[in-house]
């Protein structure tokens, strides 16, 4: 909060069931208002210029104007906090990321589809918290939302892969663990590595419905092959495994090889999966041989697990704030001396594959 003041939310969806249980999860957090509700985008463009939320959240299926549209507009215009609340479908899960690319800080899932009402209060809170946070990424020069039109020509991003070095040392493995703004900070990382790149495992708070599409569009984006890991699945060069949303991931070794275990159990820092709890299992059995690094993200999830695989020798890094969404996760790390080295979001390709061609004998 800003000097006691609450955090002001608009709610923005056509349903009238989904805004009351919006408002009535966001308004039972102390330090959360609900200014107002917008069945659509054009009423929302009239209340974003007379309440000035803070944070927005918007549906992306409605009338006159779908959500992406109206995002892209607002991510232009009139840059604020945005939590995408989609439908779990396919359909719904590609569009969620697609809002994530246009610049929404975070995703949910609509209450009727993967969320009961206690569910939705617990993360949409979060989520709505952690959007908040990140309000200094939007601070640039604003138009009022009327004042524009909805065409826009977003340029195609076009990558440059690192080269290679030569060889890698087998036994390197690669973690990484983001949360708030990690899914576009993952992506500027995965797609400027190369094929011929030693195993990669990804953390991302995100939720259960979309983290295989996740998967999926990093894995068209991206020269190394990327999926969201299954239970069983080996750790194998020129494979990065994404963390499946509501299991946490877990490092195991046998017969002279490394594998993923998929477990539910408790939540650790409200999160599941949880990047400590991949990290802390790591300790053991690649201890000096990892290359490990927290990303953007809310909370503390990280820092602990972080510094346990410094201790056992392993290279560790933080994205650094000035490329951080949230500076939350790598900022508790670097409290705990957890990381090595801070290196900034572009930077983070070519310090890990810096890191992975000097390996440590």
């Amino acid at each position: 909060m800003l000097s006691g003041r609450k955090i002001r939310v608009l709610v923005v969806d056509d349903s009238a069931i989904v805004r009351k249980l919006a408002s009535d999860a966001l308004n039972a957090d102390p330090a959360i208002e609900v200014v107002g509700t917008a069945i659509d985008p054009f009423v929302a463009r009239d209340k974003i210029v007379e309440l000035e939320p803070d944070v927005l959240t918007l549906d992306i299926e409605m009338p006159r104007m779908d959500g992406i549209t109206f995002l892209k507009i607002l991510m232009k215009h009139h840059p604020m906090p945005v939590v995408i609340m989609s439908s779990i479908s396919q359909k719904g899960s590609a569009h969620a990321l697609e809002a994530l690319e246009a610049g929404a800080v975070d995703v949910i899932a609509k209450p009727g589809t993967a969320y009961s009402v206690g569910d939705l209060a617990v993360d949409l809170v979060r989520k709505v918290k952690s959007a908040f946070a990140a309000r200094h990424r939007f601070s640039s020069s604003r138009q009022a939302p009327n004042s524009v039109s909805n065409t826009l020509s977003p340029q195609p991003l076009q990558p440059q892969l690192s080269r290679a070095p030569a060889s890698f040392d087998s036994r390197t493995i690669i973690m990484l663990g983001a949360s708030t703004g990690g899914t576009e900070a993952l992506k500027e990382v995965l797609i400027r590595l190369p094929a011929e790149i030693p195993p990669i495992c990804i953390v991302q708070h995100i939720p259960a419905y979309f983290s295989g599409a996740f998967a999926s569009r990093l894995n068209d984006l991206c020269a190394m092959e990327v999926r969201e890991a299954c239970d069983g699945d080996e750790v194998c060069f020129g494979l990065a495994l994404v963390a499946p949303g509501d299991y946490h991931m877990l490092l195991t070794y046998r017969d002279g090889r490394h594998y993923v275990r998929l477990k539910q159990g408790p939540q650790v820092w409200h999160q599941r999966p949880a990047v400590d709890i991949f990290f802390q299992s790591a300790v053991p059995l690649v201890g000096p041989h990892a290359i490990a690094g927290v990303l953007t993200g809310m909370g503390q999830d990280g820092a602990k697990g972080l510094l346990e695989l410094k201790n056992a020798g392993a290279r560790t890094f933080i994205q650094d704030e000035a490329s951080c969404v949230v500076f939350g996760m790598p900022n508790a790390a670097l409290k705990l001396g957890a990381a090595d080295k801070t290196v900034s979001l572009l930077d983070i390709p070519r310090h890990i594959l810096t890191l992975a061609s000097n390996s440590k004998t």
